[in-house]
């Protein structure tokens, strides 16, 4: 097997030169290289070691470390269902999931735009009526404010890097200049997992084969909703997820009960 170019190199640096580049085009500049330093220092200590596959999630650490914020969470986008890969916390991880479930919330338009949505608070003003529900479930799970990062380049968003924060508040630039090149380090992480034949014989292991493991359990729910209602993959996900909504559960929760067969969707 040849070695991937990304791996003549090391990915945490490519990633922050990645990361160095978005700042720049978004005026961190000169002024700011003491910060720059110091948070490049942090993020390349928090990833020493780790492999590609792992970084996520310790990105998600690193991220909560320089910012003020509670979780830190990284989805990818996914036929119209953000699958989470990591989180810092069970809290974040919950926020991720009722994004997922509602189809709706600050990840899928930063997804969408392929630009920072910044909730800033969800209790109340214009970030609350924006999300009704979805600011509704953050509130009663701890959360009141979320910031949204795009994963990819201008062209191209993958995902997002969700951020978490018990209070209301504002990203200053600096925090979030910070962000996107958490966000950075992030993306080039993913694009130096297995693509193809970088990726064993027959190259025939999907990309992420492995770190979303659980929302494989969706996408064959959905395809058993698919057969038993005679729909389209849209229509069963979004009765995936209504039925979701109605009983207070996550899509995954549904999803396994949908696999294991204690539930089936019966047409009307």
């Amino acid at each position: 097997m040849v070695a991937p170019e990304w791996a003549q190199e090391s990915v945490a640096e490519r990633g922050l030169e990645f990361g160095r580049g978005v700042v720049e085009r978004r005026g961190w500049g000169a002024s700011g290289e003491g910060d720059r330093a110091r948070v490049t220092a942090v993020i390349a200590e928090g990833v020493r070691g780790a492999a590609p596959a792992e970084m996520p999630g310790r990105l998600c650490d690193v991220a909560v470390t320089l910012l003020p914020v509670t979780g830190a969470s990284v989805s990818l986008r996914s036929n119209g269902l953000p699958v989470q890969l990591s989180s810092s916390s069970h809290q974040a991880a919950r926020l991720a999931d009722i994004q997922a479930t509602l189809g709706d919330g600050p990840c899928l338009h930063a997804a969408r735009l392929g630009a920072p949505v910044l909730a800033a608070d969800l209790t109340e003003g214009r970030d609350n009526r924006r999300w009704p529900v979805f600011a509704q479930q953050a509130i009663a799970v701890g959360v009141a404010a979320v910031y949204s990062i795009p994963l990819g380049n201008d062209a191209v968003c993958v995902g997002t890097l969700d951020l978490y924060r018990d209070t209301p508040g504002e990203l200053t630039n600096r925090e979030l200049r910070t962000a996107q090149l958490v966000a950075g380090v992030i993306t080039v992480a993913l694009m130096a997992l297995p693509h193809g034949d970088d990726n064993g014989p027959g190259g025939d292991e999907p990309w992420l084969s492995g770190l979303a493991t659980d929302y494989d359990e969706v996408y064959q729910a959905i395809g058993m909703i698919m057969a038993q209602l005679g729909v389209g993959s849209e229509e069963a996900l979004a009765r995936l997820r209504a039925h979701a909504f109605a009983h207070n559960r996550t899509a995954l929760e549904v999803a396994r009960d949908v696999v294991s067969h204690r539930k089936r969707f019966d047409r009307d």
